[in-house]
């Protein structure tokens, strides 16, 4: 290397050393561009680990993580919900502005083959990252679409949003991806209603036969072979919908790739923490972006032999103690690489728990949001918003630390553009803010004065945190009729007509003294009661002001099924292959 190229890194290092908050696109060393690895949990719950108050499920490297970093306590979601939430955080924005969320019965994406998805305008971190120098990867679940015209144009996929490399599922985990299982957790609805109408004609059919056999009527033959074999073709071709619908919808990709078809739940998660561990491998010299979208806890649940019944919360339980154990795999493995003080580590869910799922062996299969009233599908009330957040980066961040200041998975957006050197975009708004100066404990306030939350396209409620106090006020526009109802296995809960009661005025809780939200406020409890309704209002109507109207990616034209774009190996409809080992090596990324 000659001196004058040395003369100009040189000059490059300095520059970029002088100022953490100065604009350097063209500096990539490694010690100044931190390894970012992002760990998501699916459904689970607040209390379901131990540093969240949890002590009948033991999660040591959970636990061990917090210990050695830092624990936000009032860290909320976008959304109750998969695609919404994970729109808002790979984005840094509500998923309204995306038009990722949708305020009627379709609010995540139910089909591979579906063209709604994340906006090809939309730019994630990751994206940002990756023209910084940074290698990006994701490892798990994507749910956020995969084509938008044809079958392999993969305008939603992750590689088309800045990832160099995809190992997971683009769907997500549900019941038809169960071998052997005759319940569809897409079809929940319908599929009911089509087996009590197919009962109710096949007995119409078989009394006509056995009326016509007695002599008692003299219908002709035709009049009953022919609706019954019409019977037999639409009920076969229904019911083997379902039987397609693993194979269409648990499915797992390498890049561009279907490597397996349908997907084997049995080996996928191990599979996943392999591939993790390879990815930091491959890329342990260079600056990397990390996201495991863990598949652990959404049911069912497929949890490893050693893990069965070693929990005191059941098959649950077992699912989150095998949990601990892959997020251990991946912090070892940084900590073992001497990478742990170049890495930023953050574990979060995507949401809350879902609480009183029921399993097919009638266990409680959701988890446990704590003291926090509802759950996932529930948007206003915490128990479906508040999730964990812990960070760790040795050196950087003081250890043993809680925050109870109120911060969103919309923050992380951000947080690692800067820590990469780069710039926010500035052609849109970015809703989440930079935690650095927080979690440094440079500054004690967060910088969200207002964090605003939405039932589908309806504004459901406001948090209020006052730039001149600690309290935290909490306005619900609406509330759903009934919380107890099954948000899963029946329907998720609605956003608006006989879903909902409205408030007027909206409903008001002092979170600082009722985190439960037990006990609403009025004029006679709070003395403060019509200001604070009056500065959320306000808050509102500048909110409402940034909002302009987007495709809703979520509408039933694009949430519905199309045989065209549905990723397939093999011949379509008949899709299949299986690559069911990490025996040959990903390519580098």
């Amino acid at each position: 290397m000659d001196l004058s190229t040395l003369f100009k890194r040189y000059v490059a290092i300095i520059l970029c050393y002088s100022s953490t908050r100065m604009i350097c696109t063209t500096c990539t060393e490694t010690d100044y561009q931190p390894n970012i690895v992002l760990i998501m949990a699916d459904d689970l719950g607040i209390g379901d680990i131990g540093c969240y108050g949890n002590n009948t499920i033991r999660t040591p490297n959970i636990d061990r993580l917090a210990e050695e970093g830092l624990m936000l306590t009032h860290h909320l979601a976008a959304a109750p919900l998969c695609t919404p939430s994970r729109a808002a955080f790979m984005t840094g924005r509500y998923p309204i502005r995306s038009g990722m969320d949708n305020g009627y019965r379709v609010r995540v994406l139910t089909f591979t083959g579906c063209s709604g998805g994340l906006p090809k305008n939309e730019t994630t971190f990751a994206a940002i990252l990756q023209k910084q120098g940074y290698h990006t990867g994701i490892i798990g679940k994507w749910h956020l679409g995969v084509n938008c015209e044809t079958r392999t144009d993969h305008c939603h996929h992750p590689l088309s949003h800045g990832f160099d490399y995809y190992y997971g599922m683009p769907f997500t985990n549900v019941e038809d991806c169960k071998p052997g299982t005759n319940q569809s957790a897409i079809f929940v609805d319908i599929q009911v209603r089509v087996y009590l109408a197919a009962e109710v004609i096949f007995a119409g059919l078989l009394t006509l036969f056995v009326l016509r056999r007695t002599g008692l009527i003299s219908v002709g033959w035709k009049w009953i072979v022919w609706p019954t074999v019409c019977w037999c073709l639409l009920f076969g071709s229904w019911y083997s919908l379902f039987g397609f619908l693993r194979h269409w919808n648990c499915l797992v990709m390498r890049n561009h790739q279907v490597i397996q078809q349908p997907s084997n739940p049995e080996t996928l998660p191990a599979r996943m923490t392999e591939e993790a561990l390879g990815f930091i491998e491959r890329n342990r010299k260079k600056p990397f972006l990390l996201f495991v979208s863990l598949l652990h806890v959404h049911s069912p649940f497929f949890t490893a032999k050693p893990f069965v019944g070693k929990s005191n919360h059941g098959s649950y339980g077992d699912n989150v103690e095998e949990m601990d154990w892959h997020v251990g795999q991946i912090v070892n493995a940084i900590d073992n690489l001497g990478l742990a003080n170049k890495t930023l580590i953050y574990f979060a869910s995507d949401h809350g728990g879902s609480r009183d799922t029921v399993g097919m062996n009638g266990e409680i299969d959701g988890g446990w949001n704590g003291i926090y009233r509802g759950k996932k599908g529930l948007a206003g009330w915490e128990g479906g918003i508040r999730v964990p957040g812990i960070l760790r980066w040795p050196g950087q961040l003081s250890s043993g630390r809680k925050i109870d200041e109120p911060t969103s998975l919309m923050d992380i957006y951000p947080t690692v553009v800067n820590l990469a050197g780069a710039s926010l975009p500035q052609d849109r708004i970015i809703d989440g803010r930079d935690l650095m100066s927080l979690l440094k404990g440079d500054v004690e306030k967060s910088e969200h004065e207002f964090l605003f939350h939405y039932c589908g396209n309806a504004l459901n409620a406001v948090r209020w945190h006052p730039k001149d106090s600690d309290s935290v006020w909490k306005a619900h526009m609406f509330t759903p009729r009934s919380d107890s109802e099954n948000c899963y296995q029946t329907n998720i809960w609605g956003c608006h007509d006989d879903s909902v009661s409205h408030h007027d005025p909206p409903m008001l809780f002092d979170l600082l003294k009722d985190p439960s939200e037990v006990v609403p406020l009025s004029p006679e409890t709070e003395p403060l009661f019509h200001k604070i309704q009056d500065q959320i209002r306000m808050g509102v109507e500048r909110h409402r002001k940034t909002l302009t109207p987007v495709p809703l990616q979520l509408s039933w034209s694009n949430a519905l099924w199309k045989p065209w774009l549905q990723p397939c190996c093999g011949t379509f409809p008949f899709c299949g292959c299986s690559e069911d080992s990490s025996q040959n090596p990903a390519p580098e990324s």
